[in-house]
């Protein structure tokens, strides 16, 4: 990957593609595959960076990994997790170290994590302090509540844990350490955020109770359950979607079809906001993938307008808030996005690098502590935008790029492979001008 890249105004986007898969469910069926006992036969998993780095650690636990095609992996769980030989590198995986954590607080074992420079700056305590509290044991390797920490685990309590933002990271991280626990496990959650945590354990044979609680819900689970491996099928990722389908949306006289995505209902806030928005956006062939609906989403440029979106949204889009942004720069009017302090501990503060873009491309952009507002207009662009490693913001300023008035690069664009390694192949495919 070269050291920057750049979007030029380009022509119409025409044609299909295929979604790569689902980030969240190809950690989540790695990891559940080697807690298992069993075999786990994987369908399209996602074969991004961060992928790969949990499916390293599943070997390192004691889990035989074998990748046996484009997509196609086989897992050989041994009913647990043994301490690995070495530190369990996950690179810039933010989903892969919480939920292993989690699995790994389980067994008695120790194991010590770490990752990149990226990865070390993010915190770790809002999946540490619930493990704590169940009984495992963490001790930092430098700053509290950063990477590295080693974990010691084991003999652990049940807990009743309320989240005050609904987290699917805390969840599963809880969820997972609760299986091997004493006890019943109980998280309760302000809202839903994304289930493929709990989808997933029923479909390894374990018994999850999700109920409403108040304005919330509660998932529920009995400890001492124990995983059989099974195939799983792992759907288009929504999330990356929306990126060719955004390019769409913003390029005169565009026509892009994405097949095979993910249409879980906790996973389409984009979308809805999108429609609100006045986008021309439609669905068809849908089916049944993986316990998952999912279709094929066509995107027609169109005439936005600025909206408020509900911030009770955020925890079904919380990463797609920034493709969201280069959209509204395109927008009529105003389009308000608050209830997003989240996004300020990503991979990036993904905030204040989006604001700093947009107005670098000539977008009139408000900052708040837990949110931003993009006015819409014409966009200049004709800026170099530091994406501080971040492959969201990287993909986010190229789609704005190819609709602007002027090109935009941006800087270090090499991890846009955690999550979506064809992204630029599936651009150029498609008409847009993206090149080093």
């Amino acid at each position: 990957m070269p050291q920057s890249l750049t979007a030029r105004p380009s022509g119409p986007l025409h044609g299909r593609a295929r979604a790569p898969g689902d980030k969240s469910m190809s950690h989540r069926s790695l990891i559940l595959g080697a807690m298992a006992e069993g075999v786990t036969e994987i369908e399209g998993l996602l074969e991004g960076h961060d992928i790969l780095a949990t499916a390293r650690a599943a070997a390192a636990f004691g889990a035989k990994v074998e990748r046996l095609g484009e997509g196609r992996w086989r897992i050989e769980g041994r009913g647990g997790f043994q301490t690995p030989a070495d530190v369990i590198d996950c690179g810039n995986a933010g989903t892969g170290v919480r939920l292993l954590m989690g699995a790994a607080a389980g067994y008695p074992i120790q194991a010590t994590f770490d990752g990149d420079a990226s990865l070390r700056k993010r915190p770790m305590k809002r999946v540490t302090a619930p493990l704590g509290l169940m009984g495992a044991r963490f001790d930092w390797g430098g700053s509290e509540d950063r990477l590295p920490v080693r974990v010691s685990g084991g003999a652990l309590q049940g807990i009743d844990y309320a989240q005050t933002v609904a987290s699917a990271q805390v969840k599963s991280a809880i969820l997972l350490a609760g299986l091997n626990a004493r006890g019943e496990t109980f998280v309760r959650e302000p809202e839903k955020s994304r289930d493929h945590t709990e989808r997933m354990l029923t479909a390894f044979g374990a018994e999850v109770k999700v109920e409403p609680d108040g304005d919330g819900w509660i998932i529920r689970l009995a400890g001492g359950q124990r995983l059989t491996g099974t195939a799983v099928a792992v759907p288009g990722d929504p999330s990356s979607a929306a990126f060719p389908l955004a390019a769409a949306l913003i390029v005169p006289g565009s026509d892009v079809t994405v097949e095979g995505v993910m249409l879980n209902p906790l996973r389409t806030g984009l979308f809805d906001t999108w429609r609100e928005m006045g986008a021309d956006l439609t669905i068809s062939n849908r089916r049944t993938s993986g316990g998952e609906e999912v279709g094929d989403v066509t995107a027609r440029h169109s005439a936005l307008t600025g909206v408020i979106v509900p911030e009770g949204r955020a925890a079904s889009m919380i990463d797609e808030y920034p493709i969201l942004a280069a959209t509204a720069a395109f927008a009529e009017g105003r389009t308000v996005m608050r209830g997003v302090g989240e996004m300020r501990v990503k991979e990036s503060d993904r905030i204040r690098l989006m604001v700093d873009g947009l107005r670098a491309c000539g977008a009139a952009v408000d900052e708040e502590p837990d949110g931003f507002t993009v006015a819409g207009g014409p966009v200049a662009g004709g800026a170099v935008v530091d994406t501080a490693h971040d492959h969201r913001i990287a993909m986010s300023h190229l789609v704005l790029g190819l609709a602007a008035e002027a090109p935009v690069s941006v800087r270090d664009p090499e991890m846009i492979a955690t999550s979506f390694p064809g992204f630029v192949r599936m651009m150029r495919e498609l008409g847009g001008e993206i090149a080093s």
